[in-house]
């Protein structure tokens, strides 16, 4: 297999590789010099390549870049004296309190709790009550749920459901085994992970790999009902974190890369049963689009556009799927999501816009039946999946209070959409960027560099952000005290290459080469603190790998998140000043939470573990020595370990992913 290698003359120039705003240019070089993206990466000693499908034609050169101790220090880019508002002044924004049960921890995706007890004055203090091992290897990507004095936790496959006593700290009360398929790990894409459960009417509601939707008794740990609703033969599989609205049970899928075809469905709560589906292609019927459909842009409006906007049938096989966050506005009832890329990474297999990939899709959750959607990128030709979260939150803009979304995409550009119309009211860049030059406000398109277009048979280099995405799938956090979003990111830059491939089914139909490098600064990730009415960064800590972890902010004024070189770390949610960093025994890549205690006092939770694509930018996946059994048709009875490359001191050191429970002395 060819691997396309950038070229020295594809690394970008000093002008090329400042951090601006495309939009308006309103960050300026001296904001740029301080982060520290004036100069091209250094030049590059050694390739590790990552095949994140074991059986795939696809694999991703990560060229890591050393990065020296100092280039840790939090980069100042924004007004150190920005005021912290009180927290009575936004006593209705939706926050957490004493438990937590959802992955975004409100159904507005906010991820921010109103619990105090920890502050910049004291988080340095925070010591470990407990941790427990979940017994599993694999990328720990699922935060946990607290219901009471209760904690539950679930696991990579094998699926298990686990709740701990919070009474009696490390204390298992029970265990559920689901027992999923086998066969279905080796029929999956990107690793055999899982994004969390949903608590609500005293059941623990969670997808299995295989295909099922499992519902248990909270308290007893009993299966109340499971629902088969995927073919894993076909290369659909579950992850997702579902969500609930009243009685329905709403998730995604996934498998693009496998050719399937995209779906949301709805099950009922009580029973488990199949309310609606709502296809991502396909004719109106399928998509749950009738006359009462109203997106914003006229590129998005017209008849059974899934069917059109594809070569004939292709659209079976178009993917956009939805594998990552749901959010609901209870306001306007109406859930928001995002799709995947359109099928098969060659672009020129597939002529058209390729509705509805990469889209944004508003929609009446009882129903399903799409409000309005915004496609982000028409025929996306980097595998720019528009599937990270939609955060449902009230923004002042010039003066007036806007029901907005703020979504994050791996292209690299920040979207603040009107939640009731799908109007485009911001579109800056959060990254640096080279595909497209902007956001067009009016025509809702991307100014595409045509000299980053992908096609098949050519390699074309030096196109940011990668695939991985200026930041991919991890949870943002938004705080209403200082109006500032949180999250990590990646600082890569890729070289692609299109090729021809065949669908067969339960196998994978992804038709690219991809070689990843580090962009400019050399680091490969971010945390990121960006204020979205202005469309600028307020401040950025440089990390030297990707951040896969999740954010966390509170009304005490500390921001939470972890990082793949096994640190915990608390910072100071006003300028970004480090507080506290807990060595943990492997890299993270799920999303903190906090929750109070029996005795009523704030505690502070992450779980460990990483896996196959993001242990890749370091060296494996720890605990190390996880292997990705194939039982499928495409290699049967394969396995690989990837923790080779660790020092075998680190490799022993973990055995299993662990849950960490941090607290005030």
């Amino acid at each position: 297999m060819r691997h396309p290698t950038p070229t020295p003359s594809d690394a970008p120039s000093s002008r090329q590789a400042n951090f601006v705003n495309l939009e308006a240019d309103s960050m300026n070089n001296k904001a740029a010099r301080k982060i520290g993206l004036s100069s091209a990466p250094k030049p590059l000693n050694e390739a590790r390549f990552l095949r994140s499908f074991l059986f795939a034609p696809i694999a991703m050169a990560l060229l890591a870049a050393p990065v020296r101790a100092e280039d840790m220090d939090v980069i100042e880019l924004g007004d150190e004296n920005m005021a912290v508002e009180s927290a009575s002044a936004e006593r209705a924004f939706p926050q957490t309190g004493a438990g937590w049960t959802t992955a975004g921890g409100t159904p507005q995706g906010t991820r921010f709790s109103g619990l105090t007890d920890i502050t910049p004055l004291n988080a340095g203090k925070l010591v470990e009550e407990f941790s427990y091992p979940t017994g599993t290897k694999g990328s720990h990507q699922g935060s946990p749920l607290v219901v009471g004095n209760v904690m539950y936790i679930v696991t990579p496959f094998p699926n298990k459901l686990i709740a701990l006593s919070l009474s009696r700290p490390g204390t298992a009360l029970w265990t559920f085994n689901p027992n999923p398929a086998g066969f279905s790990q080796g029929l999956t894409c990107c690793d055999i992970v899982n994004r969390g459960p949903v608590y609500a009417n005293g059941l623990v509601i969670y997808t299995l790999l295989d295909g099922n939707v499992v519902a248990v008794n909270a308290r007893t740990g009993t299966q109340v009902w499971r629902t088969k609703v995927a073919d894993p033969w076909l290369g659909e599989t579950l992850n997702t974190a579902p969500i609930v609205v009243r009685d329905k049970v709403i998730f995604g899928s996934s498998g693009s890369e496998m050719g399937v075809r995209g779906s949301v469905r709805a099950l009922n709560i009580n029973t488990g049963r199949l309310v609606w589906r709502a296809y991502a292609t396909g004719p109106d019927t399928d998509v749950l689009i009738d006359s009462t459909f109203r997106p914003y842009f006229a590129k998005d409006r017209g008849a059974n556009l899934g069917v059109s906007t594809w070569p004939t049938n292709m659209w079976r096989h178009g993917g956009a799927t939805s594998w990552a966050w749901i959010t609901y506005d209870p306001t306007l009832n109406l859930i928001f999501y995002g799709t995947s890329q359109p099928g098969t990474f060659n672009p020129d297999m597939r002529p058209g816009d390729n509705k509805w990939g990469a889209t944004i899709f508003a929609r009446n959750p009882d129903t399903g039946k799409a409000a309005w959607a915004y496609q982000l990128v028409p025929h996306d030709s980097w595998d720019y999946d528009a599937v990270n979260e939609n955060t449902v939150v009230d923004l002042t803009v010039n003066g007036v209070v806007r029901k907005v979304i703020v979504h994050f995409d791996k292209n690299g550009f920040a979207y603040t959409l009107d939640r009731a119309t799908g109007a485009l009211i911001s579109a800056k860049s959060f990254s640096f960027v080279n595909w497209a030059s902007g956001i067009d406000l009016t025509t809702g398109l991307p100014r595409v560099a045509a000299n980053k277009l992908t096609h098949e048979g050519v390699v074309t280099n030096n196109i940011c952000p990668s695939a991985i995405g200026a930041k991919d799938w991890e949870y943002s956090a938004f705080s209403p005290l200082t109006k500032l979003f949180y999250f990590g990111a990646h600082n890569m830059c890729m070289s692609y290459e299109a090729f021809k491939v065949t669908y067969i089914a339960g196998t994978p139909m992804i038709g690219a080469n991809l070689a990843i490098s580090p962009g400019p600064g050399g680091n490969m990730g971010e945390f990121v603190a960006f204020d979205p009415v202005r469309g600028v960064r307020a401040w950025a800590i440089r990390e030297p790998y990707a951040v896969f972890g999740g954010a966390l902010a509170t009304a005490g004024g500390v921001v939470f998140y972890g990082t793949l070189d096994k640190k915990f770390k608390a910072i100071d949610a006003r300028t970004g000043r480090l507080l506290l960093s807990k060595q943990l025994e492997c890299g993270i890549a799920s999303a903190p939470i906090t929750f109070k205690g029996p005795d009523g006092k704030q505690r502070v939770a992450i779980t460990t573990g990483i896996g196959f694509l993001n242990g890749g930018f370091v060296g494996g996946p720890c605990p190390a020595g996880t292997t990705f059994s194939t039982a499928g048709p495409a290699l049967a009875g394969a396995s690989v370990d990837l923790g080779a490359n660790e020092p075998q001191s680190e490799r022993v050191a973990a055995t299993s992913g662990y849950v960490h429970v941090f607290k005030l002395p």
